[in-house]
């Protein structure tokens, strides 16, 4: 399978990948060291803590923190919580959980836009007193009207020339909490007219009366996100402000407050395209409506786009860094197919999961002509090229196969095992089904085989074995329940459907499928959670971060040994 290319090219996973993957932002970091603009460099990484974070999140942490280390800088963690109704400390220790499991530390102490609170209300003073703010009256229907449209220039608000005294008493009126929320807010005076939409007198701070977690009822005025971000940069000392390609046109503005206001630092913003990932979402409003409606389990369901659920899945955190590498930084929008993803997991897998077998739909086998009491320990390789040492499975008498690898009248080609038929049970003898037992409703619940035993290691004198199937001991075999997950949306875009319904409408009914009853062989009777393996002839699988028990496990199937999508 030829490696993925970069995440504008429409079949990515079809062509080859560049030596090196583009990183528009390395030449530009290297070119300002080189020129002394700065000694080293100090990027961030800012996320609302309103949710999980999701893969998209994982390109953003990859390129600041990774640009970071590179270059021998420092990497901030900032949590972006200017908006206390809708964010909590459970989402703030899950952020801070996914960039440690990607493998990221960040510098210094975990910071908060909060912490710089007394600072922006300061310099929102000072904006007033230059003349440069106003308190302004709209409702928020009729700052909508006011702010005209992308073909028709905006119009002044009618408290746009209060005094600026009066201007000062209000906010501070407005911070004493004299007002409801939505009565008024403090814009920026920049220019109505301007092209640039974010430009026409934004605001930067509305009135709400809500608890937060770290600053408590101490502020019922909270600044938004604008206003926020660029001086905190300033006061942290960024050098390379990198976000999406969403935030370019706000870019104006982020240099107008530092060119305003006495800041100790100008930072330079830097816009990349954020990563699409077909068959997915990355709403956050939306994830959380999953979640919310009982969809899913929770935000760290296997099935969802959070890296919580890629780890619980069983992803590895090399697999995702790889992949964001894969696809390369650059400035170009367009939709990475999920096969490349797929592609990376495996890839890593391939080459780390030790092998196993797994039976998930046991089938009982007692082997007539093998002596009754006795066991063979057989060894088994755990990896067919690394060296990972070997596993011991006893086999005996009575056995387990899967249900799907017997069958009374097989199709043309089929190599797995028919009556009279041999099959080579892997890593020991070729068996042949001589008998099928059934219940009273016709099921076959028993195979009655006999085997060669002169075909541990060699094949059999004068005779063809058609294929190899797996297996496990039905004495020492570990009872266990296995998830098949599957893509949790059946469209590549799940935005779009043909009525103009729901997302929701395009969820995969297929996505998860959980066996109960599996049969693990003896070896995976002490594996650990989030342990992998691959499951020969089924896929790569994970023991389950929150549900497995002492002894009887649960395996998260991660991804399967082949596209089964087509992509």
């Amino acid at each position: 399978m030829s490696k993925p290319t970069a995440d504008n090219a429409p079949n990515a996973a079809a062509k080859g990948a560049p030596a090196v993957p583009v990183n528009f932002l390395r030449p530009i970091v290297q070119a300002d060291l080189d020129a002394g603009k700065h000694q080293s460099i100090v990027t961030r990484f800012p996320p609302e803590p309103n949710g999980y974070l999701h893969i998209g999140h994982a390109k953003s942490i990859c390129v600041n923190f990774g640009l970071a280390k590179e270059f021998g800088g420092a990497c901030h963690l900032r949590f972006d919580d200017t908006n206390p109704a809708k964010e909590d400390q459970e989402y703030i220790d899950s952020i801070q959980r996914d960039v440690k499991w990607l493998g990221f530390e960040w510098a210094g102490p975990v910071r908060y836009a909060s912490d710089y609170f007394e600072q922006l209300h300061d310099w929102a003073v000072e904006l007033i007193k230059s003349g440069n703010a106003y308190v302004c009256d709209l409702t928020p229907e009729q700052a909508k009207e006011y702010r005209g449209s992308l073909t028709e220039p905006g119009k002044n608000s009618p408290f746009r020339e209060r005094s600026v005294e009066d201007n000062l008493d209000l906010f501070a009126r407005m911070k004493a909490g004299e007002f409801k929320d939505g009565e008024r807010v403090l814009r920026a005076k920049i220019d109505m007219a301007s092209p640039n939409m974010n430009l026409r007198d934004p605001i930067l701070y509305r009135i709400r009366h809500a608890h937060h977690h770290q600053t408590g009822d101490k502020w019922c005025i909270y600044p938004n996100y604008d206003f926020t971000h660029g001086q905190s940069d300033a006061i942290e000392g960024i050098t390379h402000s990198i976000c999406t390609l969403e935030f370019e046109s706000h870019r104006p503005l982020y240099d107008w407050f530092l060119d305003k206001l006495p800041v100790p630092a100008h930072p330079r913003q830097y816009e990349f395209s954020r990563l699409n990932l077909n068959y997915t979402i990355t709403s956050k409003r939306k994830l959380k409506q999953l979640v919310d409606e009982g969809h899913v389990e929770a935000w760290d369901d296997p099935r969802m786009s959070t890296l919580s659920g890629y780890r619980r899945r069983g992803y590895t955190p090399a697999s995702i860094r790889n992949f964001c590498e894969m696809i390369g930084t650059n400035r170009s929008d367009g939709v990475v197919d999920m096969s490349m993803l797929e592609f990376s997991i495996r890839d890593d897998l391939d080459r780390t999961a030790p092998r196993a077998m797994c039976v998930l739909r046991p089938l009982k086998v007692v082997i007539t002509n093998y002596p009754e009491g006795q066991v063979e320990q057989l060894e088994l390789p755990r990896h067919p090229k690394e060296d990972m040492g070997v596993r011991v499975l006893p086999f005996a008498r009575e056995l387990y196969i899967d249900r799907d690898d017997f069958m009374e009248e097989p199709p043309k080609g089929y190599k797995r095992l028919e009556p009279a038929g041999e099959v080579r049970l892997r890593g020991s003898y070729v068996i042949r089904a001589d008998e099928a037992i059934k219940d009273a409703d016709g099921n076959i619940v028993e195979l009655r085989c006999s085997y060669d035993p002169d075909t541990l290691g060699k094949n059999p004198e004068g005779r063809k074995v058609k294929g190899v199937i797996h297996w496990v001991p039905a004495a020492g075999s570990v009872e266990c329940e296995v998830r098949l997950y599957d893509r949790l949306f059946r469209s590549a875009n799940p935005e779009k459907t043909e009525d103009g319904g729901s997302f929701l409408d395009n969820i995969n009914p297929d996505s998860l499928q959980v066996l109960s009853g599996c049969r693990a062989e003896p070896s995976l009777a002490q594996a650990q959670a989030e342990d992998r393996f691959q499951f020969e002839r089924e896929g790569y699988f994970c023991v389950d971060l929150k549900d497995s028990q002492p002894g009887r496990p649960v395996f998260n199937r991660t991804v399967t040994l082949r596209d089964s999508w087509g992509s």
